[in-house]
């Protein structure tokens, strides 16, 4: 459980248009305060879909190939699919000439944007199609040993750990942040499908592989 976590975690952290958000939030006025707030929602919506699976499933896991949990591994097979499928989309797009994108109408107010609205754009903007992927994980392992509520805690860290730095650098280094913030996107834009395919097919494979081990077995 505990390396299908952290994988899942670390391709959620890496994912380009959340971090591009909370970019455009950490760099807009009082961009701190505001970033706290994102990390703070982001934070408590994935806490709390991992708490509501383990009370759902009453931290019981399903025995082995048994409907239940043969659910689960096909629900993460088709997630480890679908991220293989969005690889090759953004493979095939690639060199392609792209269409302006509308600018959306809560970035026109982002300056006076309250902490309560950037609270909401934490879970908004959250890739919960990889959360799932983690929830499949988490339905069919029990939770009982501290080893397996620090993987959990893990989770949560690893997928909240580049808006961490970048909050924590904000906070100690406000002069040079603009900058820094101004650098980070320019290279996500020009990166950014490069980032989906490699941690797309990384993740997609593995997921795919880890399955299909687990159904035969």
């Amino acid at each position: 459980m505990t390396l299908d976590l952290i994988l899942i975690g670390l391709v959620i952290a890496l994912e380009p248009i959340p971090l591009t958000t909370f970019i455009l939030v950490l760099a807009s006025k009082g961009g701190v305060r505001k970033g706290a707030a994102f990390i703070f929602g982001w934070l408590v919506s994935l806490a709390a879909v991992i708490a509501a699976t383990v009370l759902l499933t009453g931290n019981s896991p399903p025995k082995p190939n048994s409907p239940p949990s043969l659910a689960a591994l096909a629900a993460k097979l088709a997630i480890g699919v679908a991220l293989v499928l969005i690889a090759v989309r953004q493979r095939r797009r690639m060199g392609h000439a792209k269409k302006p994108k509308k600018q959306p109408k809560w970035q026109k107010g982002i300056d006076t944007m309250s902490p309560w609205f950037a609270i909401g754009l934490g879970p908004l903007t959250q890739p919960w199609g990889l959360v799932a992927a983690g929830v499949a994980v988490i339905i069919n392992a029990k939770i009982s040993s501290w080893q397996s509520y620090f993987a959990l805690f893990l989770f949560c860290v690893i997928s909240t750990s580049t808006y961490l730095a970048m909050e924590i650098y904000a906070g100690f280094w406000p002069d040079r942040t603009q900058a820094f913030l101004a650098r980070l996107r320019a290279w996500i834009d020009s990166h950014t499908d490069q980032v989906i395919i490699a941690v797309s097919l990384g993740l997609g494979f593995w997921l795919i592989g880890k399955s299909i081990y687990e159904i035969v077995t």
